[in-house]
């Protein structure tokens, strides 16, 4: 069992930067890595890291303006996301799943974490 919670969502205007962390206990051998849910849409993929090589693998629509990272001493990932716009909006979960492909996929993750509210104003 793995147990994930986010922290760090928030409001802010277009332009500005937020940090997503995820602290994660349990067994946490796992690829990692975080989506988002947009009113009345899908959940999507945003990025991924992997356990051991830290390989990372970003959305296009994030690419460039996001950053994941882990931290496994102390179990945490993070999502830097600089250069914030309206589309961003979207409430954010942080995700663990057994290898890095399974981790790109909404179906294949294994655990999800409560997500967190992020709001971007123009």
């Amino acid at each position: 069992q793995v147990q994930l919670v986010e922290s760090g969502g928030g409001l802010v205007q277009a332009g500005g930067s937020l940090r997503l962390s995820c602290a994660a206990s349990g067994r946490t051998l796992y690829a990692m890595g975080w989506f988002r849910q947009a009113p009345g849409k899908e959940r999507a993929f945003v990025a991924a890291i992997g356990w051991i090589s830290s390989i990372t693998y970003y959305a296009d629509s994030v690419k460039g303006r996001f950053t994941i990272s882990r931290d496994n001493a102390k179990n945490t990932v993070s999502l830097q996301m600089n250069s914030l716009n309206v589309e961003d909006t979207a409430v954010y979960y942080c995700a663990a799943a057994r290898n890095f492909q399974s981790v790109q996929a909404v179906d294949l993750v294994d655990y999800w974490g409560q997500g967190t509210q992020v709001t971007v104003s123009s």
